[in-house]
């Protein structure tokens, strides 16, 4: 007999054994005993991806975007106290069969577990964005592709233990510390710090991150992000700085109608490294064809001081200062 064959006999004689002790139960217990139970939560994404760098190379390609599978849950540990983790996977390459078979759900997302209360706030250890990445990176983050301009600090989402305080009349504190230990590379222990406030329709938010990863500067990245909502329409401003580094500035746009979305944002970098600019104008415009799906069309046009800064997406080595993205997706989501 197959191995599968022996363990699905297993799992249904086990299935069935639980099922006629649950008939003894009552509807509320059994309620109780469903709402204890892990969320189990995914997404498949594709992307048809047209990338061109002028006087340079272009291509056409068909991806996974990202598709993700996980699980999360949180109980009651005593009145106003409660338990949780995440466990999120990605590198599922939904695209290409083959391509999953040898590296198939191999990469960890997120993966945290942690203790939230209304009186404390939450504090959680493991694998998250960020706090000064939450704070900060709104428009980074917002789009599908992904814009090639992020931020300019340096600690990562691993190894992680982060807080976040109750909301003080709309103001709330936030605290991470990185662990790099001995089996490492170079011991360090960089921190971040950020402060938000909400009041009305107005988000103010302000960062800081140590960037003490060994890197060969460690001077600290500072940055503020403003927000308004207006009815349908978002608009968000952010800058970040880091001495001898990069300055990155940039505005967003965001506007809601029905079950239509339409974002248009603009960053700029200014590299203090290689005193190159470089520039991304990025549109969006997304539909929601129903609660679990959604599809999209993003354009990108970037340019740079640099007369190589693109790279040539063929491989080749020859570069260009102008590139151009097209990108039309789709994402199913439970």
């Amino acid at each position: 007999m197959k191995k599968t064959i022996l363990a699905s006999a297993i799992a249904a004689a086990t299935f069935s054994g639980a099922a006629m002790a649950q008939s003894t139960l009552s509807a509320s217990e059994l309620a109780a005993k469903m709402d204890s139970m892990p969320t189990v939560y995914g997404n498949i994404q594709y992307v048809l991806k047209h990338t061109n760098v002028d006087g340079s190379g272009s291509t056409v390609e068909h991806a996974d975007n990202g598709s993700t599978l996980g699980v999360k849950h949180d109980h009651e540990i005593a009145p106003g106290i409660t338990g949780f983790f995440k466990l999120e996977l990605d590198g599922i390459s939904a695209d290409d069969k083959a391509e999953a078979g040898v590296a198939a759900i191999d990469n960890v997302d997120e993966a945290y577990i942690g203790v939230k209360g209304d009186s404390f706030g939450q504090v959680w250890v493991g694998s998250d964005d960020s706090t000064y990445e939450t704070a900060i990176d709104e428009i980074y983050n917002f789009y599908e592709v992904g814009s090639d301009i992020s931020g300019n600090y340096d600690t990562g989402e691993g190894d992680l233990v982060q807080y976040l305080s109750p909301s003080f009349s709309g103001l709330t504190f936030g605290a991470a510390v990185q662990v790099n230990g001995d089996g490492e590379g170079e011991k360090s222990y960089p921190f971040q710090l950020a402060a938000m406030y909400e009041v009305d329709a107005l988000e103010l938010a302000f960062a800081v991150d140590s960037n003490d990863t060994g890197s060969a500067n460690n001077e600290n990245t500072y940055g503020l992000r403003a927000s308004y909502n207006l009815d349908n329409l978002r608009l968000t401003g952010s800058y970040e700085t880091r001495k001898d580094v990069a300055d990155v500035f940039g505005v967003m746009g965001v506007y809601t109608m029905g079950k239509n979305q339409f974002a248009l944002s603009y960053q700029m970098e200014d590299n203090d490294v290689s005193d190159d600019k470089n520039d991304t104008i990025i549109l969006q415009a997304l539909h929601n064809v129903s609660d679990h799906m959604y599809v999209y069309v993003e354009g990108y046009l970037s340019n740079a001081d640099g007369d190589d800064f693109y790279d040539d997406p063929d491989g080749g080595t020859q570069g260009g200062d102008e590139q151009s993205i097209a990108a039309v997706g789709a994402v199913y989501y439970f």
